[in-house]
């Protein structure tokens, strides 16, 4: 029988040569020389992710994304020391990430001011995220024609029990304790006072700090920046200038051809351009930073939800993938130490200790510090345990030490569209764990202790390695949601810091030399469409090609955070309605 061309390896004759073509083109195109002297200009915007996935975009295309968080951090830390670096602007236009992750880019662009670079801010239509992180450069220049939001801060949350009954579908629920908050938008109608109080004083420090800030940056008094907050909310541009908000107001281009002539003496033109873009410069500088010595340090990333096993289009970070990074740290000679930078608001309660466990071992071997990014908590807490020294930044979300179980029940849905089943069984509990009928009596009594027998080893976890007792780590338990600087006070983690802090406390455990840069090796190792090619796998190839397409696809017909806090619910039922546990974050903070 004829087999068709379109099969894998004939497709893969066919578009391979094509994408060498276009790989080689872009690699050409990015190869040339930067200027002697030039403005360093970051987009920021959207969400910021801790690393970026480039298996995830086209082969060989330059990526659609924006730089990751640790991108950003490397290419500022290069910024600092560049001679060839005159200035830096930030075009920020829409950030909506963690508190915490706003802070570190505020630090980052701090030291890049103490290092005797002008830092300077435009906003387009800005709201209180952009103009938080604008506050930290030298000067802010707003669009002309654009307008500023500061409207404040605001938490909110959906309840799914109603319009998911209405369809047939009931969830049962067990929480272990009171304030994993997890379940309630699936069995509540409305939030709990223990919600209430920890989205509070969530809200009451990154609330706080942003006043503060700005306000010390701005030469406002706290009141007063308070006070526009509350009575003026939107801005004009000139308005804001008036206030003291901004310094300038320029379009543009205006901004463009006036760093230009700053910068290089002459007007601008299509030969003149005093600009370079971070990801231009992230490509031609030492990456991820220049070392001084043979001695390395990895930082192995957990981003994302904690899972079993990743499925074709599933993002976070798996059990297999974390092995394979702690084998490649730990088998690499040079690799003296490792900062396990964690950005993750947990998951799969079983991977999760699974993942701790794997990390302990390693632990006795080489060195570990733990940097908790924007978030890391329940199971990103957990895996933070195996760590000599757990650093977290103020505003980093944490704790939330507990887990909850859900189980879906689509009885109603089944008998409203007259969907009938036949059941064979051996043994008492075989029709138990179905989705078409609710647990009760002993099944029920089961779900219950096996949920709470999770949060046992979990508190038991945390007091072995925090040396606490497990009273003491209960009563900081129960779900409860911490911020870095809270979690210090309560003994969760060891000391404030941002990721670079984490690395030179590893260096110090490794007794690298202080003076030294130690080569930075970054896990998981994400193999390039090239190297990929290299190595010969070519059906794998143009699987690759087809989930990356798919990928693209996805994000332009659903946003990615569209109905996140709706994904547990999802997985459950995908997975055939099957009882999970989860070590895993109430919700998300980002700060619009």
């Amino acid at each position: 029988m004829r087999q068709g061309c379109f099969r894998y390896g004939c497709l893969t004759l066919l578009i391979v040569p094509l994408l060498i073509a276009v790989g080689l083109f872009f690699a050409f195109r990015s190869s040339h020389s930067i200027p002697d002297r030039f403005v360093l200009v970051l987009p920021l915007g959207g969400g910021i992710d801790e690393i970026r996935n480039e298996s995830s975009s086209l082969p060989f295309m330059p990526s659609r994304g924006p730089l990751s968080l640790q991108e950003i951090l490397f290419v500022l830390d290069h910024a600092v020391d560049d001679e060839r670096v005159r200035e830096l602007l930030l075009d920020i236009d829409g950030v909506r990430s963690s508190p915490a992750k706003v802070a570190e880019l505020r630090s980052a662009i701090e030291k890049v001011r103490k290092g005797g670079k002008r830092v300077t801010a435009l906003l387009h239509s800005a709201e209180d995220s952009d103009y938080l992180l604008a506050s930290a450069c030298d000067s802010i220049i707003v669009e002309r024609g654009g307008s500023l939001l500061l409207d404040g801060l605001r938490a909110e949350s959906l309840y799914y029990t109603t319009p998911l009954g209405k369809i047939g579908v009931q969830v049962q629920a067990a929480q272990w304790k009171k304030y994993k908050s997890g379940i309630e938008p699936y069995v509540r109608t409305g939030a709990s006072q223990e919600y209430f109080e920890q989205i509070n004083a969530l809200l009451d420090e990154v609330y706080s700090d942003y006043l503060t800030f700005v306000s010390k940056r701005r030469n406002l008094s706290r009141s007063s920046f308070e006070a526009i907050i509350n009575n003026e909310a939107l801005i004009s541009a000139n308005r804001a200038k008036a206030l003291g908000l901004v310094d300038g107001i320029a379009s543009s281009w205006e901004l463009q051809r006036t760093l230009t002539k700053k910068i290089t003496g002459k007007e601008l033109s299509s030969d003149n351009d005093a600009y370079l873009s971070a990801a231009e410069y992230r490509s031609v500088v030492p990456w991820p930073q220049k070392s001084t010595t043979d001695e390395a340090i990895a930082v192995i990333t957990m981003s994302g939800t904690i899972v079993r096993s990743l499925g074709e289009l599933g993002e976070g970070i798996d059990v297999e993938t974390l092995q394979h990074s702690l084998d490649a740290a730990l088998e690499n000679k040079k690799v003296k130490a490792i900062v396990l930078r964690i950005d993750s608001p947990g998951g799969d309660a079983l991977a999760s200790a699974d993942m701790l466990q794997m990390l302990d071992s390693a632990a006795v071997k080489k060195p570990l510090v733990v940097s908790m990014s924007g978030v890391a908590a329940s199971g990103g807490y957990m895996a933070a345990l195996a760590g000599k020294t757990i650093v977290a930044q103020p505003l980093t979300i944490t704790g939330s030490i507990g887990v909850y179980a859900l189980k879906p029940n689509i009885r109603g849905l089944a008998d409203n569209i007259g969907l009938k089943r036949t059941v064979v069984t051996r043994g008492r509990y075989a029709d138990a764990n179905t989705p078409f009928k609710p647990l009760e009596g002993e099944a029920y009594n089961k779900f219950l202790v096996a949920s709470g027998e999770v949060y046992d080893d979990f508190i038991g976890k945390v007091a072995a390695s925090r040396k606490m007792k497990v009273a003491d780590v209960d009563a900081v338990a129960g779900g409860r949601v911490w911020t870095g600087s809270s979690a210090l006070k309560a003994g969760l983690v060891d000391r404030m810091g941002g990721f670079f802090d984490a690395i030179h406390a590893a260096q110090l455990l490794a007794k690298i030399d202080a003076t030294k840069k130690p080569e930075i090796l970054l896990y998981p190792v994400q193999k390039s469409w090239f190297e990929s090619l290299l190595a010969g796998n070519s059906a794998n190839f143009t699987e690759r090609v087809v989930v990356a397409i798919k990928r693209e696809l996805l994000h332009e017909i659903v946003p990615r955070r569209q109905f996140s806090s709706m994904e547990a619910f999802y997985e459950m039922l995908m997975s055939s309605g099957q009882l999970h546990i989860l070590a895993v974050m109430p919700g998300e903070v980002i700060v619009n």
